[in-house]
């Protein structure tokens, strides 16, 4: 069954000089969580400078319900930032894998940091916090 609640991330990457970019994208993505937005999110979270996780670069993340995935999408493309779009489920690695979906270039990521499978903390911090 094809559950439209199904909890979602993207990670939004930025290099530091993409940084205002970041910002625009973030302000925008930030007046969505606001009630009668186009696609609803649950959580902006903050801009990162650093590596963070398995997120070697700049990013931020959002966490929104798979429901709103395709009003989303087309928001990421249009900011010109590479995006990592995935479900959140019991398996971090897959998550960030397999199941995943990639707007602009693809980064490496550093999957050590990742949790086992039946193990993901992203889960418990699902529209409440981020890192």
């Amino acid at each position: 069954m094809d559950d439209k609640n199904a909890p979602y991330h993207a990670h939004i990457y930025y290099r530091l000089d993409q940084r205002a970019a970041a910002e625009a994208i973030h302000l925008r993505l930030n007046e969505l969580t606001q009630p009668g937005g186009v696609a609803p999110i649950l959580f902006v979270g903050q801009l990162r400078d650093q590596k963070v996780g398995p997120h070697p670069i700049p990013q931020f993340e959002i966490h929104f319900t798979k429901e709103h995935l395709a009003a989303i999408v087309p928001l990421l493309e249009a900011s010109g930032l590479t995006a990592l779009v995935h479900p959140l489920t019991d398996d971090d690695l897959a998550d960030h894998t397999s199941l995943a979906q990639w707007i602009g270039e693809p980064i490496e990521l550093d999957l050590a940091p990742l949790d086992p499978p039946g193990m993901n903390k992203g889960v418990a911090r699902f529209g409440k916090t981020d890192f």
